[in-house]
């Protein structure tokens, strides 16, 4: 009877994101570089910096350099240049994480956040040499 309520919860959408603390999302994802992608495939990647700070790019798009911080239960996200703030839940799911923003509907897909491969590849100015 437990076994068939722990999987009823687990396939349940919605229980089973258990959303992580920033600790825990600090422990994960600093020095690493993640890729995010959707029902679509990959949408950008993200190098994780000491001291909560990012450096995002858009598949195809310029480097934006940022930083996260922690509101509630969400990661939010700054970015240099844009104003508004990005806030997401995270969770673990299997494997990998995923994240649904804060002003996504409730039909809307979590996104999956994997590890990269590789770095972000900054394109555009400022790049250095």
């Amino acid at each position: 009877m437990r076994a068939a309520l722990l999987v009823l919860l687990l396939a349940t959408p919605g229980l089973a994101e258990t959303p992580m603390t920033p600790e825990e999302f600090d422990a994960f994802a600093t020095g690493k570089t993640l890729e995010f992608s959707n029902e679509s495939g990959v949408f950008g990647v993200e190098d994780y910096l000491p001291g909560r700070k990012v450096r995002w790019a858009a598949t195809g798009d310029i480097c934006k350099l940022g930083e996260w911080f922690p509101a509630g239960d969400a990661i939010c996200f700054t970015y240099d240049n844009l104003p508004e703030q990005h806030c997401w839940t995270v969770w673990q799911e299997g494997d990998h994480l995923a994240a649904r923003s804060l002003l996504d509907g409730p039909d809307r897909q979590p996104r999956q956040i994997t590890l990269a491969d590789a770095p972000v590849a900054c394109t555009g100015p400022d790049v250095g040499v």
